[in-house]
């Protein structure tokens, strides 16, 4: 029976309060497939507690470690070929000495552990201590029976790989979040239909990563690359465009069914509550993984394109939303239709278009839906631990596609910011397939 994922990551962090040697004792040695599990349960779970990690942070990490990881297998392998030289400033990856014998489950441990004390360094203590208990017993569980010679040149290349990502990793723009990501200052446009803030939150009175449209991207040639046209024109004539968007969300929230109350919470992912919204399709990718029992070698394209897809559509995202600045829906419906009203979820602090949840769930599902195939029906099992029950999808499109219309339930899109940026996806998805993985 499939391992239901809020289970594994529970497993995860319980294995670690066991000491090495007993751990040792009771566990087989893992398999590569079974290290890569591992790490990526613990991963999800320490995006819920780090700070910093709000959904673009989030993705970048996905991006770099499935980068990584990928990798750490690919110099292994007759079938992958290096992203070396394909990513954006991404130079020759350190390779395995020819002749050498390595063991792909140590040098996949090590570049994991390596590269989660890297990008997690912040997490904070609790944090710290499972990332080095995870590292010092799973490091013992990979080696066990490995001669030494090959298990201290497989940690050391494992390491080296990790290195080699993260110091490519620290020129992008994205590696150091200071305010939690909110800028010391900011001016907030004065022009009507340009974003104000929604909370009364100190630190929410500038918006969330003003600049990350600007950082280097992996696929995408730059944020700009994948741009929609404008929104609906701004107005307050009950006659216009954008006010029948507005009253849309109005009349929807008003008259919610319960179906799609449990959409809109389902999908809300808010940061430190979840694993956010990347790490929700990482988790689906996770359990289509296990259901077909991938090898080694398919699981890692498959982390590799969707963590840069993901990672690509929040640069491509919030390219756009500050590009046109957009005020959200709880402050146009405040002041043109319902001053009392109150949506079911909290707005985020950044502006509305195009919808990031669309954007990132569009190239998600466009990734997995070349990679796995059309028509791919699986169950999300990824918020059980918040008390909600499985869905079942019929592919990743439908998946993709209630992620989006999730966000006008909430009360906290326009429909064109859902529609446009799902489109804005598959642009963005694109690219990550463009990249050459096979041989």
């Amino acid at each position: 029976m499939k391992l239901n994922r809020a289970a594994a990551i529970l497993a995860v962090l319980l294995s670690l309060l066991l000491p090495t040697q007993a751990l040792a004792a009771a566990q087989e040695r893992p398999s590569p497939t079974d290290v890569l599990n591992n790490w990526y349960g613990l991963v999800l779970e320490l995006v819920r507690h780090t700070a910093t990690y709000s959904p673009p942070v989030a993705s970048r990490a996905f991006a770099y470690m499935g980068v990584t990881v990928f990798e750490a297998v690919a110099g292994g392998s007759d079938d992958l070929v290096s992203l070396g030289g394909q990513l954006q400033d991404l130079e020759a990856v350190p390779q395995r000495i020819e002749g050498q014998v390595y063991d792909d489950a140590v040098v996949i441990d090590a570049a994991m552990a390596a590269s989660v004390e890297y990008f997690f360094s912040n997490t904070g203590p609790t944090g710290g201590r499972a990332i080095a208990a995870a590292g010092a017993k799973w490091g013992a569980l990979a080696a066990e029976g490995v001669d030494s010679d090959v298990a201290e040149r497989s940690v050391a290349l494992g390491r080296a790989i990790a290195a080699h990502i993260h110091a490519w990793s620290q020129d992008d723009g994205g590696a150091a979040i200071e305010n939690l990501g909110f800028p010391q200052q900011y001016a907030v446009s004065a022009e009507d239909g340009r974003w104000v803030p929604t909370s009364t939150i100190q630190l929410q009175q500038a918006p969330l990563l003003p600049d990350w449209g600007n950082n280097r991207t992996f696929a995408l040639p730059t944020g700009a690359t994948c741009g929609l046209e404008p929104p609906p024109a701004y107005s307050e004539d009950p006659a216009s465009a954008f006010w029948r968007e507005a009253n849309e969300v109005y009349q929807t929230t008003m008259n919610l069914t319960e179906e799609q109350q449990v959409i809109a919470r389902f999908w809300s992912d808010d940061p430190m509550l979840s694993s956010t919204p990347p790490g929700h399709w990482l988790s689906i990718a996770f359990e289509v993984i296990e259901d077909r029992n991938l090898s080694i070698e398919d699981s890692v394209d498959v982390l590799a394109r969707l963590g840069i897809a993901v990672a690509d559509a929040f640069i491509g995202c919030w390219y756009e939303k500050y590009r046109h600045d957009l005020v959200r829906p709880v402050t146009y419906i405040r002041s043109q239709i319902d001053g009392d009203w109150e949506p079911i979820l909290i707005t985020p602090p950044f502006p509305e278009y195009p919808s990031g949840h669309s954007t990132q769930s569009g190239a998600a599902a466009t990734v997995l839906t070349a990679v796995l195939g059309d028509g791919v029906a699986f169950t999300d099992s990824s918020n059980v631990r918040e008390g909600f029950e499985p869905r079942e999808f019929p592919s990743f499109w439908a998946a993709a596609d209630e992620a989006g219309i999730s966000r006008l339930y909430g009360g906290i899109h326009f429909r064109a910011a859902i529609e446009r940026g799902l489109d804005q996806g598959r642009c963005i998805g694109n690219y990550a397939l463009g990249l050459r993985t096979r041989r």
